[in-house]
């Protein structure tokens, strides 16, 4: 059963509670640490582009910038960066957004939705994930109407490295912009995060990957948001954050990787319980506790003035040796 993670209180009162399970593996696929149940399934949703990317990079022909692989990788917050990166990406394979199937949205950064007069695909969160489908798709020569298709050549590269790295069969459902979603216990997903340095060694396209995302932290996410300061406060660690509050993160000099749900889908929850997490396990740097501070224990305000706290309240149980 899911467990208290992470509270919210208004003037003394503690107004509501946000409860989650955590699991924290090494790359044996040994669980370290846990809160609640480890074993609980969920989907990957957005934790799963580091390796949607890696695969699409596979097939692209000559050398993109650490921009263009980063926002491949990407639940981008639609600000102009993101937006210049993902059309440039798209014409690496002679294509321009018309060819894009993920929903129309609009910016998630407020400054930039102000500027945006309708929704566009290109602004949606995943657009610079669905491009380096469509020119991975483009380079390989598979179909492009069809790349979201469980039963697309991309998709069909992936599962095996899915299964490789999680030590799982996953169960397979429809992500929120339309292509396969990989569902399986929380410690499979900590597992294949875990064992992404190591798989990295052999395939250099995952490499490039996690090198990219760490380089260029802000075309993962953006402003105000938890992976992009996480991997600029912590230069091992590399994140992604997912939909229905999931995180993932891999210490790469460790070899450990972390899973954190949020069991109500409730994303303010996540960044502070994941934050939380490395912070119990001695992974964050001299100076990141300070940068990280509002994400980690975020104040939310009345009017215009502080009226509220988000704070973690869990201790992790560390697994016997």
């Amino acid at each position: 059963m899911p467990v208290p993670l992470v509270e919210v209180e208004r003037s003394g009162v503690v107004e509501s509670v946000h409860l989650g399970d955590i699991a924290v593996c090494d790359a044996s696929g040994a669980l370290i640490a846990s809160v609640g149940d480890p074993d609980r399934v969920a989907f990957a949703r957005s934790c799963m582009k580091p390796l949607q990317g890696a695969v699409s990079l596979a097939s692209i022909e000559g050398r993109l910038s650490d921009r263009e692989v980063a926002v491949m990788c990407s639940s981008h917050n639609g600000e102009p960066v993101h937006v210049r990166t993902v059309r440039s990406l798209l014409k690496r394979g002679g294509l321009d957004e018309d060819v894009l199937r993920n929903p129309a949205g609009r910016p998630i950064d407020p400054d930039a939705a102000g500027r945006v007069k309708e929704p566009a695909r290109i602004y949606q969160d995943c657009s610079g994930n669905h491009a380096g489908m469509l020119v991975a798709s483009a380079y390989a020569g598979w179909p492009l109407d069809s790349y979201r298709s469980r039963a697309h050549p991309h998709h069909r590269q992936l599962l095996p490295l899915i299964r490789r790295l999680s030590a799982a069969d996953p169960v397979i459902g429809v992500d929120g912009c339309g292509i396969p979603v990989h569902g399986m216990p929380l410690r499979a997903h900590a597992t294949m995060y875990a064992r992404m340095s190591v798989a990295a060694e052999d395939h250099p396209a995952l490499q490039r990957v996690l090198d990219a995302m760490h380089a260029e932290p802000y075309l993962v996410g953006g402003r105000d948001r938890d992976d992009t300061a996480v991997m600029d406060a912590a230069p091992d660690l590399v994140m992604k954050e997912g939909a229905e509050a999931i995180d993932c993160v891999l210490v790469r000099s460790e070899g450990m990787g972390v899973a954190v749900k949020i069991a109500d889908g409730g994303y303010r929850a996540a960044g502070p319980a994941t934050i939380e997490t490395l912070n119990q396990l001695g992974l964050l740097p001299p100076g990141a506790r300070r940068r990280l501070g509002p994400a980690w224990r975020p104040t939310l305000r009345g009017g215009d003035r502080p009226a509220a706290t988000i704070t973690p309240i869990f201790t992790l149980s560390r697994e016997q040796t």
